[in-house]
């Protein structure tokens, strides 16, 4: 083949049609339908603040490791990309103006600000002047001063302002939405069974008379634009300050973020879109997507309710672990024996009422957790302030550098450090993406240890649509290495490689993560030249780390059984000189796939991992992750039955092939959409 690897950027791609497929999906509900589009959208938006942008970055040097980083030179990648996109974008407008047609069957519309009855206009005045005007700002736009700082994630009306009889050149302004803090979607006054509603950006395009009244323009035309930047950011040396001063003057320096693409109302006035592009010093090597009528489908993520009520399917309602049916408590079951959770089948609540015991219980002492992304209101970091305010020494590390959600996290350092609780802001060089949690407590003369080990973040709110395991245990040896990776984060004078090598049950990153999977992936691969079983299923969010895709390569060549279940980036190709070419899908449906499981066969042993690693460089190479064995027989089994369940979607399951063509598994025999699946065989353990 012509390529050993897919690209990273263009398997993106593919996913995020994976996503919009979803909504053009007639058989989803009308409500999850926006939603995907919005998921899209919002996709797309951090694809162009992080992957376009570095991207571009690496077309400046010649590095020809950097480049080969890419398994394809950059420019030829962002050519790539433009034209997907342009096409991605093409069957996005379609399946909006599909959707459209389905809100209105279902008396829902979205008005523009030129279709409004009498009583809604003054309604959409009288708004504008209560609500929205002390917080808009126009600004006028010249060819002799700056434009404007425009931040990355907002929306903007572009206005082209005229006089009937004024021979002039138009005048132009532009105006922040502040869907911000105002939301995006107001409700109209309707009638007859209807559900009108209009955006917040339709509202101040009424009110453009009023609003530049003092300059007596009396045509106004007005479109809506974006544009997103680079969001990378660098943190300086400056030994004198410390990781959260660094990371907060980083997130500031976004602001000078370069343009990575322009989006645009198509019907915005020719002379002001010449006008934008040339003040933004926009190039052809930059994104120039003309559009529709409305941007920034993020907000549709969040789409009002005013559908005909329909029931909640059984399905999508999550359930109290088997462990915990009749109220015991959950610090008495963990002391007992481990329990593996699924979430978002199994409710999260155990979780936190974990943490909350701890907070109450005289004999605890310490507890220790890692955090990545919190809630906005967590309930996690509620119990860790109670447990502070009961007197036990409790200590949180906080991942400053959790992509975008860098400023959400130095606030949480700020209030967790204000009620005594010792925040620690990561290590050297690297992110630490382990999910963990340490628990202590003293009674009857002995120290009990017990805690958790995730595949997700601890979040109440990712948990309810994410798809993750947790597995509680009071495992000694394990808490004996999480005891070890907090000693670690808490005085990390060494190398992670060197300060971490006595870690013995826990399996973690750097280095030792991507030894074990070799060595798993080298015996299977001698069992099967020694002709006997072999075999490995992976399920992860990403696969692009070419060293461990040459691994799968050598394992399908050999004959090994390798089963992937990819949701996102998927770099590896099957060949025709595989002996077994993989069987590799992706499952994209309502909850988000998000685990990572490893299965190996091992001689009939079926060794089997969760994991906080994607099979990533970054990951495996430049972050702190730690996957952990599942011991318990039955836990062990119940995981193997999850991958066979999922490998055996023929709903929601599309092939990974080589030319990303996003196709449907076929059908064989009875309909298994694995989600639902997964529910009904947890939920009649719950029963059992």
């Amino acid at each position: 083949m012509p390529h050993q690897f897919n690209p990273r950027d263009i398997t993106w791609l593919s996913f995020n049609e994976r996503v919009l497929q979803e909504a053009m999906d007639p058989s989803v509900p009308l409500p999850l339908r926006i939603r995907f589009l919005g998921i899209f959208s919002n996709n797309l938006d951090e694809f162009f603040r992080v992957r376009v942008a570095g991207l571009k970055r690496a077309m400046d040097f010649k590095d020809k490791y950097l480049n080969e980083s890419f398994f394809r030179p950059p420019s030829r990648i962002l050519e790539q990309i433009n034209d997907i996109v342009l096409q991605q974008q093409h069957d996005f407008n379609r399946t909006w103006k599909e959707i459209q047609k389905e809100m209105e069957a279902d008396q829902v519309f979205i008005k523009t600000h030129q279709d409004l009855t009498e009583a809604q206009k003054k309604f959409v005045v009288q708004h504008f002047d209560e609500e929205v005007e002390s917080s808009i700002i126009p600004i006028l736009l010249h060819d002799n001063t700056p434009m404007p700082y425009m931040r990355d994630k907002s929306l903007y009306i572009g206005i082209a302002m005229r006089k009937k009889k004024w021979n002039h050149h138009a005048a132009f302004a532009m105006i922040e939405v502040p869907s911000r803090t105002m939301g995006r979607f107001v409700l109209l006054p309707s009638s007859n069974g209807e559900k009108n509603v209009i955006l917040l950006e339709d509202v101040i395009m009424a009110n453009l008379p009023h609003i530049f009244s003092y300059f007596g323009y009396d045509e106004f035309q007005a479109h809506c634009f974006k544009v997103t930047k680079d969001a990378e950011f660098d943190l300086d040396n400056d030994i004198r300050t410390t990781l959260a001063e660094k990371i907060e003057k980083a997130v500031k320096s976004r602001r000078k973020g370069k343009p990575t693409r322009f989006v645009f109302d198509k019907d915005l006035d020719p002379s002001l879109l010449e006008f934008l592009i040339r003040k933004l010093n926009l190039t052809a090597r930059d994104s120039i997507i003309p559009g529709q009528r409305i941007h920034n489908f993020k907000h549709f993520m969040d789409f009002p309710d005013v559908f005909p009520a329909q029931k909640k399917p059984e399905e999508r309602v999550p359930f109290i672990h088997p462990n915990f049916s009749e109220g015991q408590r959950v610090t008495d079951a963990v002391l007992k024996k481990d329990i593996l959770f699924t979430f978002p089948y199994h409710s999260f609540v155990p979780v936190i009422d974990l943490l909350r015991e701890a907070a109450m219980d005289p004999d605890v002492k310490t507890i220790k957790l890692t955090a990545y992304r919190l809630a906005d209101t967590s309930k996690i970091a509620n119990a860790l302030v109670n447990a502070a305010r009961n007197g036990k020494k409790v200590t949180v590390l906080l991942e400053l550098r959790a992509r975008f959600d860098e400023e959400n996290n130095l606030k949480w350092k700020e209030r967790l450090e204000d009620e005594g609780i010792q925040v620690l802001t990561g290590i050297p060089n690297r992110k630490v993406h382990a999910k963990l949690c340490i628990i202590k407590k003293r009674t009857h003369g002995k120290t009990l240890q017990y805690g958790f080990v995730s595949t997700g973040n601890f979040n109440e709110k990712t948990a309810k649509i994410y798809s993750d395991n947790l597995l509680m245990t009071a495992n000694r040896t394990i808490m004996a290495d999480i005891n070890k990776i907090f000693h670690y984060f808490e005085k990390p004078k060494l190398p992670p490689e060197e300060a971490l090598k006595n870690i013995k049950n826990l399996v973690v990153c750097p280095k030792f993560m991507r030894e074990k999977i070799e060595a798993h992936v080298d015996f299977e691969i001698a069992e099967a030249k020694a002709g006997r079983k072999a075999e490995m299923i992976i399920k992860a969010n990403s696969l692009s780390d070419r060293g461990l895709i040459i691994k799968l390569y050598e394992a399908a060549e050999a004959g090994v059984s390798v089963k992937l279940i990819v949701r996102g980036i998927f770099c590896a190709v099957n060949k025709k000189r595989f002996k077994k070419p993989f069987h590799a899908i992706s499952i994209v449906d309502e909850y988000l796939e998000h685990s990572r499981i490893m299965y190996f066969y091992n001689k009939g042993a079926e060794d089997v991992y969760i994991s906080s690693a994607d099979w990533m460089t970054r990951n495996l190479d430049y972050r702190i992750e730690a996957a952990v064995k599942i011991q318990q027989r039955d836990l062990k089994q119940e995981l193997i039955d999850i991958l066979n369940i999922q490998l055996q979607d023929n709903v929601k399951a599309r092939v990974l092939d080589n030319k990303m063509k996003n196709k449907y598994v076929k059908k064989g025999g009875n309909e298994i959409r694995s989600q639902i699946e997964i529910y009904h065989y947890l939920n009649d353990k719950t029963k059992s």
